[in-house]
């Protein structure tokens, strides 16, 4: 760790010692389009959300997914300008500051939505903790030539201590999931990187989109304490496969220059009903591994979840990789050889129409590209419900 990074650490430990309870809401909202933020707004303009207790958003717009989808640029850009607004801030400043972590591709049944998590004082005589609290940082911006490379690791690394830090975890045990969003080279920034003397580790903006997600990846490991920090596994991003983080969902986009943080754990400074609960998937069809998540939080799959705990799941993300094998279970898929839809289409649209037909909601941030989180071939899964 930095030395800058040890000391806002400390500092962020005490100033919430001394701080009040703190509570944690998630409001998952549709989208007609994506730029459409009139729910956000309608919640603004009923007074059940304060735009200044906004700390981060997490959402699946419609695009392709890949480093030219747009739309989640739009809804980044309708975002800091409806929030600015409300806050009489400079939207470009505001966007510095909020975390917007967007996956683009909403195939076969995955709704578009987006879920905005609210952060505030514990309402008056509050049951007793601890509950789901939330951290968010950033880390400075991310040079082109840095992308993929240990120094990223590093950046992301410092990045999720703060964000433990403001979250008021100690524990490392006691962080259910981080969400990054890193920058990825496109190749405007390779050849103005290459120009100035300084290469990149892959001047391909698809490659480059991996290397970026391995980093961070490896980055929530160093920081969680499963990775020592040694610049000699950088040879490891995207080879040894072996190496991974069953807490860490990674995205990339040309829409962000930093690495973005959104840290979610429990912890005994936080009050309310939320909890989470994650776990690995072995492969794209390993159905078990989200039933288990659910049974932990006292939801009953059967085989689909009941209108009641339907109602009480708050979010879902899930990260899925198709298997570099070509095959599940032994037998052969064809994802990887398609050249008319791109393999984590493929890979969206199946482990989404699997975990959407458990929990009965479409509703479900679903992300491609699990390199490092989780098994090869699988990826993750983690919920957030109220409980009892």
């Amino acid at each position: 760790m930095s030395f800058r990074a040890a000391l806002v650490f400390q500092i962020l430990r005490c100033m919430h010692r001394s701080t009040p309870l703190r509570q944690l809401q998630v409001f998952r909202l549709p989208m007609a389009h994506p730029g459409d933020l009139s729910a956000l707004a309608a919640l603004l303009d009923a007074g059940r959300v304060r735009a200044d207790e906004v700390v981060a958003v997490i959402g699946k717009t419609e695009g392709n997914g890949g480093v030219n989808d747009f739309t989640r640029g739009y809804f980044t850009q309708s975002l800091m300008h409806l929030l600015g607004a409300r806050l009489g801030r400079d939207p470009a400043e505001l966007q510095r500051e909020l975390p917007c972590v967007l996956s683009g591709g909403t195939e076969g049944v995955l709704s578009p939505h987006y879920s905005v998590f609210v952060r505030s004082a514990a309402s008056a005589n509050p049951p007793a903790g601890p509950a789901l609290a939330i951290g968010r940082a950033f880390s400075p911006p991310t040079p082109a030539a840095d992308i993929g490379r240990w120094a990223q690791v590093r950046a992301v690394a410092d990045a999720v201590r703060s964000a433990m830090a403001d979250a008021g975890i100690d524990d490392p045990a006691d962080v259910c999931f981080v969400q990054v969003k890193g920058p990825c080279v496109t190749a405007a920034r390779a050849a103005a990187a290459q120009a100035a003397g300084q290469p990149v580790a892959s001047a391909d903006p698809n490659r480059s989109m991996a290397l970026s997600r391995a980093a961070g990846a490896f980055g929530v490991a160093l920081a969680l304490g499963e990775m020592a920090d040694d610049p000699a596994l950088e040879a490891g991003l995207l080879a040894r496969l072996d190496l991974w983080c069953a807490r860490a969902g990674v995205s990339t986009g040309v829409e962000v220059q930093a690495n973005e943080i959104v840290l979610l754990g429990h912890s005994a400074h936080w009050r309310g009903p939320l909890r989470m609960a994650c776990e690995p998937m072995a492969d794209a069809l390993d159905l078990p591994a989200v039933t288990r998540v659910l049974a932990r939080l006292g939801l009953r799959a059967e085989p689909q979840l009941g209108e009641a705990d339907r109602h009480r799941v708050a979010a879902a993300l899930v990260k899925c990789e198709p298997d570099r094998r070509g095959e599940v279970r032994g037998s052969r898929v064809t994802m990887l050889d398609d050249t008319d839809i791109n393999a984590q289409r493929h890979i969206r649209a199946a482990v989404g129409g699997m975990v959407s037909g458990v929990l009965g909601d479409g509703r479900i941030f679903v992300s491609g590209g699990a390199e490092h989180q989780g098994p090869d071939g699988g990826g993750l899964v983690a919920v957030i419900a109220e409980v009892a």
